[in-house]
């Protein structure tokens, strides 16, 4: 007699911690750029370049790229970038992870300072985050059932799980092209861009994954002419698939991912002018999918003709509940600062920083804040841009439904939509969309048997059982 068992894939978090670390440095203008007025805009930019595991300990080694648009000096209102980085290196502890593990590590910027020290320098301020999450793939040997002539008797149990499909690493990778509109002049210089895409959604399908979603970009550039300082911003569909040998339609995908933008260049179109932005956006995936299965366990055996004992094992379970989603408006107003005056909202760009998840008695609680940017343009010459940089709180309850203590829901998050207006010269009005996302799962320990021991029937034990057995039958047997 033996036990027919199956192999089931299960991934589980062996241990995770986080730290935050602060960076700083002063930074020279190079000698081929220009003289600085004024600061305008900042954007960063995290970069893991080594992690090593060792006992108890993750070593992650990196850098923060930064861009600093400036106001350049000079009557013509100009504008340059300068570009940095700091590098950093910090020590994780990870209590239980071991040197032949695998870490991921996730950065986000918490906050990024730049204040100008004077013409030529500017300081960098920097406060970032380090998420490490160790995981642990392990294959539980399951009994279905039992074969071999000996009778026995058994019962089974029936169980909906999401097994492990596949967990990996890859890229999409995409070149696109804008061209600017008619009315607009010839491109000189690129000089400032902001490209990030929005609304990823992602799909299994036979042996591909699909995406979709927008491209939300913005540029600055030197028009021809008098040189003049021009801007464009534009939204651009994308769509496509990445090669998954063993992807399957209705596998349900937990897939993020952390996009790179290459060089932007500058072409011309078929007449020939300078008006074609391109650039080539690559966005890192990590991949994890999972199928839903119905498996019928081998909960309990025991014998006819002879003695059987059971050894059993807790193995972890996880089932697919529901897949749910939601948005939520914010609007605020905002006071200017002192001697900044908008005539015209240039762009906005914004991110959420989610502070806690927690499980509620309606859904998931989501509380974070929103951080938006808004650059306008002032009505004085000399002091064309201005940046408002403004946090809005928020708390949010993702509605779902038969939701327990033992789930969990790994939530997706963005900002999808910002707009901003002038009520007057020293008040805006911000009105946003947030976007959430999230699959919830029931994880919990199930008994299965790992092994079964038959021994022959103890005649001394047969003989002290009594010849009749009465049972009660109660209520809910």
């Amino acid at each position: 007699m033996e036990l027919v068992k199956r192999n089931i894939h299960m991934d589980s978090q062996k241990c995770m911690a986080s730290i935050q670390t602060t960076l700083e440095k002063d930074s020279n203008i190079s000698d081929s750029k220009p003289d600085a007025v004024k600061l305008i805009m900042d954007k960063g930019n995290v970069v893991i370049e080594e992690i090593r595991v060792t006992d108890d300990h993750a070593g992650v080694k990196g850098k923060l790229q930064f861009r600093i648009l400036y106001l350049a000096e000079g009557t013509k209102a100009d504008v340059a970038v300068m570009e940095g980085e700091i590098p950093f290196e910090e020590q994780i502890y990870m209590s239980g992870v071991a040197c032949n593990d695998t870490v991921e590590v996730t950065p986000e910027i918490e906050d990024l300072t730049t204040t100008m020290i004077n013409s030529r320098k500017f300081s960098v301020q920097s406060v970032i985050s380090l998420k490490a999450v160790c995981s642990e793939i392990r294959d539980e040997e399951t009994a279905v059932d039992i074969s071999g002539d000996e009778p026995v008797e058994f019962r089974k149990k029936a169980l909906s799980i999401a097994s492990l499909a596949m967990k990996k690493k890859d890229i999409f990778r995409m070149k696109e092209e804008v061209e600017i509109p008619g009315s607009f002049p010839n491109i000189m210089e690129a000089v400032w861009y902001d490209i990030a895409p929005s609304e990823v959604e992602f799909k299994m399908l036979q042996d591909k994954i699909s995406l979709q979603g927008e491209i939300k970009a913005f540029f600055v550039y030197r028009g021809e002419g008098e040189e003049e300082i021009c801007h464009y911003e534009t939204t651009l569909p994308f769509s496509g698939t990445v090669d998954c040998d063993g992807a399957l339609e209705g596998m349900i995908p937990e897939i993020s991912y952390v996009p790179e933008i290459k060089e932007v260049t500058v072409r011309p179109d078929f007449d020939g002018e300078e008006r074609v932005f391109t650039f080539e956006l690559i966005l890192n995936l990590n991949i994890c999918a999972y199928e839903e299965e119905q498996l019928t366990i081998l909960s309990d055996v025991y014998g006819v003709v002879k003695e059987t004992k059971v050894m059993e094992k807790e193995a972890g379970f996880r089932q697919f509940l529901q897949r749910r989603s939601g948005k939520m408006k914010l609007a605020q107003n905002f006071k200017m600062e002192e001697g900044e005056h908008p005539v015209r909202i240039l762009h906005t760009s914004g991110i959420l920083q989610i502070s806690n998840t927690s499980l509620a008695e309606q859904g998931v609680e989501i509380a974070g804040v929103a951080n938006l940017r808004i650059l306008y343009e002032n009505s004085g010459e000399e002091n064309r841009f201005g940046l408002r940089r403004m946090s809005i709180p928020f708390n949010y309850i993702l509605e779902a439904e038969e939701i327990g203590k033992n789930c969990v829901c790994p939530v997706k998050a963005s900002v999808e939509q910002i707009t901003a207006s002038l009520i007057d010269e020293d008040e805006i009005d911000v009105k946003c969309v947030l976007f959430f996302q999230a699959n919830i799962y029931r994880e919990w320990k199930e008994k299965i048997v790992e092994e079964i021991e038959t021994a022959e029937l103890d005649s001394e034990k047969i003989d002290s059982l009594p010849s009749l057995a009465v049972y009660v039958i109660k209520e809910g047997d």
